[in-house]
């Protein structure tokens, strides 16, 4: 009969397997719910990336500094694939996004639904804008103009999305576009388009690679 009993030793040893095992499992299964309501950094990221850097590359070969053409392509050629590239870009983060937040409600919700008001407004304003002021401005001037004001938007609205979700990355995104923005308007036309093209691009594929990673890293 003593054998079937536990003593207050083996009792203690328990104890703290079992609290373990508890607070592993609980790890496990709030990483999991993060994982399940955040997006996939590659589908939020790569696709700007990629129209970024395709799309301002091209740009940078047919209108080069002082409008010097590095690429015989037509003309309407850059700029139709940067649009197609980034209207595609739109839709896959969306989706990406509307999929990850399907199940979240609340002030959350609130947040994401003011978020994404903010970018459409954004870039309202940037057209109507730039679209107002390019009567004024020589032909080089107009693309930097659009340019410029498009990402430095991008980097305005990422860094407000770190303050809203505490997100540490998505503000050294910011941050990072923002200056290489700035950098690309003093260096000049031409040159803005290679700048974004290389390190504003090559920043969005390293965020989504990075985030991908740690998210890896937590299941």
């Amino acid at each position: 009969m003593a054998d079937n009993m536990s003593t207050p030793s083996d009792a203690d040893d328990a104890a703290p397997t079992d609290a373990e095992e508890s607070l592993r499992l609980i790890r496990e299964q709030r990483a999991a719910t993060e994982r399940s309501l955040s997006p996939d950094p590659r589908l939020i990221f790569w696709p700007w990336g990629i129209a970024w850097l395709v799309g301002f590359g091209l740009l940078y070969l047919r209108h080069g500094p002082g409008e010097r053409v590095l690429w015989n392509i037509p003309g309407w050629l850059p700029l139709a694939t940067l649009f197609t590239l980034m209207i595609a870009a739109f839709l896959i983060s969306g989706f990406a996004g509307a999929r990850a937040g399907r199940h979240v409600s609340g002030a959350s919700s609130t947040k994401g639904l003011m978020y994404g008001l903010a970018w459409f407004l954004g870039f309202a304003g940037v057209g109507v804008i730039a679209g107002y002021l390019s009567d004024f401005l020589p032909e080089p001037q107009v693309g930097l103009m659009w340019a410029a004001l498009s990402v430095g938007l991008v980097a305005v609205l990422y860094i407000a999305g770190a303050a809203i979700w505490g997100a540490r990355e998505l503000f050294v995104l910011g941050c990072w576009i923002g200056l290489v923005n700035i950098a690309g308007v003093i260096a000049g036309p031409g040159w803005h388009s290679l700048v974004i093209a290389v390190a504003g691009g090559g920043g969005l594929l390293a965020a989504g690679l990075i985030g991908w990673l740690r998210l890896g890293r937590s299941s």
